[in-house]
C-alpha cells in the first residue's frame, strides 16, 4: 500500500465518522422511544443498515454517479436526483427534529403520563429513510475524494464498525442529559436546513455548523459539570 493510497484511506475514514455523528444522534433518539430492552438493538440494525446501504450503493457506483446529472431545472436552479432526495432528507429531517422538541418541551410540561413507545418497526423504516439520505451523500463525497474501489469498501466497513463501537456509549450520553437531547436535536435541525440547502445548490460550509454545535456542547457541558457539584 502506498503512502498516498494509506493518507486517502484514512482521510476518507475520519471523514465518514464525521458525517455519521448525524446518523449517531438520530438513531439514539429515535431508539429511545422504544422499550429499553430493544433500544441496543434498533441501534445495531439502524448502523447495519447504513454499512448495507453503503456497499450496495459502492457496488451500483455507474448508478450513483448519474444521480449528480440534472433531471430538471426551477427558475434557473438545475436540480438532479441526489439534489431531491437531499431536499427531502432535510425536510424530513425538520419535520423529525421540530415534532422531537415539541413533544420534550410542550407536551412534556402538560401530561404526567409516560411517553408512549413506538414499534420497532416503524423506528426502524425512519431509521432507514435516513440511512439512504446520509448514505448517498457519504458514497459521492468518497467518490469525489479517492479513485480505488476497495478504499471507499474498506473506509466504509471501518468507520461504520467504529459507530457501532461508540453508539451505545454516545445514546446513553444523551438518554440521561435532556438538555443534550434538545441540543442534538437542534444539530439535526440545522443539518436539515444544511441538505436543504445543498439540494438547491446553496453550499454552506459544514465546518461552520461542526464548529458552532462543538461550542454549544461544550458551553452544555461546563453547564452539567457546575449543575452535578
Amino acid at each position: 500500500m502506498t503512502t498516498e493510497i494509506l493518507i486517502s484511506l484514512l482521510t476518507l475514514i475520519v471523514l465518514e465518522i464525521v458525517l455519521g455523528i448525524d446518523n449517531i444522534i438520530f438513531i439514539s433518539i429515535l431508539s429511545d422511544k422504544l422499550p429499553v430492552e430493544k433500544r441496543k438493538k434498533a441501534r445495531l440494525v439502524g448502523l447495519s443498515l447504513a454499512l448495507v446501504l453503503r456497499l450496495i450503493l459502492l457496488a451500483g457506483i455507474s448508478w450513483i454517479m448519474k444521480l449528480d446529472k440534472t433531471l430538471m431545472t426551477i427558475s434557473g436552479i438545475d436540480f438532479s436526483g441526489k439534489d431531491l432526495i437531499l431536499i427531502a432528507g432535510g425536510f424530513f429531517l425538520l419535520y423529525k427534529s421540530n415534532k422531537e422538541i415539541f413533544e420534550k418541551t410542550e407536551e412534556g410540561e402538560h401530561t404526567n403520563s409516560a411517553p408512549v413507545s413506538k414499534s420497532f418497526a416503524t423506528i426502524i423504516g425512519q431509521i432507514l429513510l435516513l440511512d439512504l439520505v446520509f448514505s448517498i451523500d457519504s458514497i459521492i463525497t468518497a467518490v469525489g475524494l479517492v479513485d480505488e474501489l476497495w478504499v471507499m469498501y474498506a473506509a466504509v466497513i471501518v468507520s461504520i464498525s467504529i459507530m457501532l463501537a461508540v453508539a451505545g456509549a454516545i445514546s446513553s450520553f444523551i438518554s440521561k442529559h435532556p438538555s443534550l437531547k434538545i441540543l442534538a436535536l437542534c444539530f439535526l435541525m440545522m443539518i436539515g436546513v444544511t441538505l436543504i440547502a445543498e439540494g438547491l445548490d446553496f453550499h454552506i460550509p459544514k465546518q461552520y455548523i461542526y464548529f458552532s454545535m462543538a461550542f454549544s456542547f461544550f458551553v452544555n457541558m461546563m453547564q452539567i459539570r457546575k449543575t452535578s457539584k
